[in-house]
């Protein structure tokens, strides 16, 4: 009986020794989309948007002109992705004034070919208003729902730092915001690149990373 005991406390410390590494292993499965120093691994629709855009200190700054989208060249079907963003707050905007702030973005996902501006997919709506609702755009269906009080208490005043999560699973999408569901509902659009939108603000992201799902 001691023997087993013996075996069974021996087999416990294994068991949650293996289990700290298998944590680590969950964690590392997200990668980066975006190194931190350059646009390496993104196209841009149109072409000239390549040299709006510039990589600072770690951050992606977007000037908001030309109107188009950075994407990314793999296509992407069931996945987490996660990314940070916040506006530049302009200097006249006062405090408690956010919502007359008209800042436009986007996070388009499941684009389908042409490139275009703007092109067939579901746009998780990245306007600081009313960022993280999630629609189909360019001719797509879909239907998605939107949780207002959540979006109300999730957004951030303009110009600080936001963490936005987008989950793909065989065309639904969910949308959450600083933690918090905004956004769900399923189209008929499953798979896709996934792109950033320059849309007339400046806009900063950082941190853009993703785990694929069976």
């Amino acid at each position: 009986m001691r023997r087993i005991g013996v075996l069974m406390v021996v087999a416990l410390v294994l068991g949650l020794a293996f289990q700290v590494p298998g944590t680590q292993s969950a964690q590392a499965e997200f990668v980066k989309l975006f190194n931190g120093k350059d646009m390496t691994g993104f196209h841009f629709e149109p072409p000239a948007l390549k040299d709006a855009i510039r990589v600072e200190d770690g951050v992606i700054i977007v000037p908001g002109k030309p109107n188009g989208y950075f994407y990314t060249e793999k296509s992407y079907r069931n996945y987490v992705l996660r990314f940070d963003w916040r506006y530049k707050r302009p200097a006249n905007l006062e405090a408690g004034q956010d919502e007359k702030f008209p800042g436009n973005s986007g996070l388009l996902v499941h684009i389908q070919p042409p490139h275009r501006v703007w092109p067939r997919c579901v746009e998780v709506q990245g306007m600081n208003r009313d960022h993280g609702n999630i629609f189909a755009i360019g001719g797509a269906k879909g239907k998605f729902k939107k949780y207002a009080d959540a979006q109300r208490k999730a957004i951030k005043p303009v110009g600080e730092w936001n963490t936005t999560e987008v989950t793909s699973k065989d065309g639904y999408l969910s949308s959450k915001v600083n933690g918090e569901l905004v956004s769900e509902g399923e189209g008929e659009l499953k798979e896709g690149p996934i792109g950033w939108q320059s849309e007339g603000a400046e806009i900063h992201f950082r941190n853009i990373e993703i785990k694929v799902l069976p």
